[in-house]
């Protein structure tokens, strides 16, 4: 039976001389492998350039709920990405953002709100030209509320902490080694009150947002099973710099 869904690319596998597996989150089906023929032939009607990461989608697909790989009927980028695959920042945030999507998302269930989050990000993300230095923080902290482990801002105001093992802010110092300490939980409570529309008013600077990446992707792994390690942060790191 044909569906309609919309897209999200996330990887990519070669598959014999011209072929691939890809690894596509999708809107109706959450994230599902599908096998496309002939991506490397020169006349193909679905070209590998046209599954970069993050790269959106309109799809036409066969389903079945068998948790096999499936097959694509019709796919077609929808928009097309205006700038993120010709900007150097933009890019290496897309990359970076495409192994923590890949590594977090894994159901093979739709999650609309979830995918609707995404999707979006990455529009707002191809349209902006200010605030991009903090993009990928911010989106680690909301993206955190769609997977479930967002932090309970209950005493943010008022604490000392941020205790990353049980997501809560304290007075005290936490039992655990995972925390936030001053200045840091108070810069952590800036991206929490932050928004895309405003993220240009957060003034990091580079060895601060080096901080609070390298604690959010702790973050992450403490609540995440098998999250492992990002790799591709530290070449983010260096671009933005």
């Amino acid at each position: 039976m044909l569906h309609k869904t919309r897209g999200i690319v996330f990887k990519t596998t070669a598959y014999g001389e011209s072929s691939v597996i890809a690894q596509i989150f999708t809107e109706k089906f959450g994230l599902q492998s599908y096998m496309i023929n002939g991506v490397k032939k020169p006349k193909a009607k679905i070209s590998s350039n046209m599954l970069q990461p993050l790269h959106l989608l309109d799809l036409v697909v066969y389903h079945k709920n068998t948790g096999n790989v499936q097959r694509i009927a019709e796919l077609k980028n929808s928009p097309v990405l205006q700038s993120i695959p010709y900007d150097v920042i933009k890019s290496s945030l897309a990359i970076f953002l495409n192994e923590v999507l890949y590594k977090a998302i894994r159901q093979q269930s739709a999650d609309e709100n979830l995918f609707d989050f995404v999707f979006s990000a990455v529009e707002w993300l191809d349209n902006q030209t200010t605030g991009l230095a903090n993009f990928h923080l911010l989106f680690l902290i909301q993206l955190s509320r769609y997977l479930g482990f967002y932090p309970d801002r209950y005493m943010m105001n008022d604490a000392d902490y941020f205790d990353m093992k049980n997501g809560v802010f304290s007075k005290y110092k936490p039992d655990s080694v995972s925390y936030l300490s001053p200045p840091h939980t108070q810069n952590f409570n800036q991206l929490l009150d932050c928004s895309f529309e405003n993220i240009a008013t957060l003034k990091f600077t580079n060895d601060e947002r080096r901080y609070q990446l390298n604690k959010l992707l702790e973050y992450y792994a403490l609540h995440i099973e098998g999250f492992g390690h990002i790799r591709s942060h530290e070449i983010l790191e260096d671009v933005l710099s």
